[in-house]
């Protein structure tokens, strides 16, 4: 029972955060998800840094990394949200925003896991 609490707290705090980051960013750029983008990629730096933790300092137990990796990173990163945005921007006939966002996303997400674990080799 103490995995699936550990996972529900982190996911929830998580998800509030999101929240108030995407309300906050969304408006600025209407056809780009600033507030989207930056949750997704922060929560992948975020995890790349526990990963990069957890592999060379052996310092993150496994509750730790259900509480910070599934549970928070997951409620504070947010593919369905990514997805329905897309698919948004698709309906308005936008396909060079979409373009644009779908392949920054996943680029850019890719490379701060990578950052993070990066970061973590260096100290």
């Amino acid at each position: 029972m103490k995995p699936f609490l550990l996972v529900f707290f982190g996911g929830g705090i998580g998800s509030v955060l999101r929240y108030w980051v995407s309300k906050s960013l969304n408006h600025y750029y209407p056809n780009f998800y600033l507030g989207t983008f930056a949750v997704n990629i922060i929560g992948c730096l975020l995890i790349g840094i526990l990963l990069g933790i957890s592999l060379k300092q052996n310092f993150i137990g496994q509750n730790q990394m259900l509480f910070l990796a599934t549970g928070f990173c997951g409620g504070f990163t947010t593919f369905s949200s990514f997805a329905m945005e897309g698919q948004t921007l698709l309906k308005e006939a936008s396909l060079l925003h979409f373009s644009f966002y779908t392949i920054a996303s996943i680029a850019v997400g890719v490379f701060a896991v990578s950052l993070g674990l990066y970061i973590c080799r260096l100290l």
